[in-house]
């Protein structure tokens, strides 16, 4: 059976964690700076245990007041050190309760910028290959970031969106944008299956673009996540599409 990871960004003080668990397969955990503390990490961590959903630090810019989705400039060091001491945080906790850290998913403004901004592409795949060299690295499908970090070898998985719509050039419509977020069940129902059974999505213009697809994420702070989560789960299964981990 021909399968497909789906994750989710949690630990970010929503409602939906414990109800989006069933029907995920790995989830992007936030690491405290742009969302999240210590004992939501744990709390988290003990429901990825429960549901055998695989975990993910999910490091953002430290902007609590902007939710992490305001883009900030930063020196190389300040980059490492923003990186490196949110995934070291969370994997820490996933020692401490005999669970594994999986992936690292960027959030927010970091996320877009590194699928943008050669350079910084560059740069944080430099650091995640330092650092991580054996862990997952989820990025944009098609971005210079995920060809940054394929061209160091390090796992990559394409990442596609179920809740977010497309610009021609394969980048996510910015959220300032009114028609950045799929809005209801059925529109994201055909962007996936659009995407995970043709290779394929329509943009903001209904232009048809290639796309890879390795793991489809949700917002869990959406306001349909969970509605979303359990129609995907079940329109994917009857495509003979299971939910599996990388």
């Amino acid at each position: 059976m021909q399968s497909i990871d789906l994750n989710s960004d949690m630990g970010e003080g929503m409602p939906n964690d414990a109800l989006l668990m069933p029907y995920i397969s790995s989830a992007n955990i936030a690491c405290g700076f742009h969302a999240g503390n210590e004992q939501i990490m744990q709390q988290t961590i003990a429901l990825c245990i429960q549901h055998k959903v695989a975990i993910g630090a999910h490091p953002g810019f430290n902007d609590k007041e902007n939710f992490g989705r305001r883009s900030l400039s930063l020196s190389d060091t300040e980059l490492w050190e923003c990186i490196q001491q949110q995934v070291d945080t969370l994997r820490q906790i996933c020692n401490d309760m005999g669970a594994q850290l999986h992936h690292i998913k960027l959030h927010g403004a970091l996320y877009n910028m590194v699928s943008a901004d050669v350079v910084l592409a560059e740069k944080v795949a430099y650091i995640l290959h330092q650092l991580y060299p054996q862990v997952w690295v989820y990025a944009l499908s098609g971005s210079c970031f995920i060809h940054a970090c394929k061209t160091l070898g390090l796992p990559t998985a394409s990442e596609v969106f179920a809740d977010r719509t497309y610009q021609d050039n394969g980048q996510l419509t910015p959220r300032t944008a009114n028609n950045a977020l799929i809005q209801t069940t059925e529109s994201a129902l055909q962007q996936v299956v659009s995407m995970v059974l043709h290779q394929q999505v329509h943009t903001v213009t209904n232009a048809i673009i290639p796309i890879d697809a390795d793991t489809i994420c949700l917002h869990g702070d959406g306001a349909h996540a969970v509605e979303f989560a359990k129609s995907i789960y079940q329109t994917l299964q009857q495509n003979s599409i299971g939910i599996k981990t990388l």
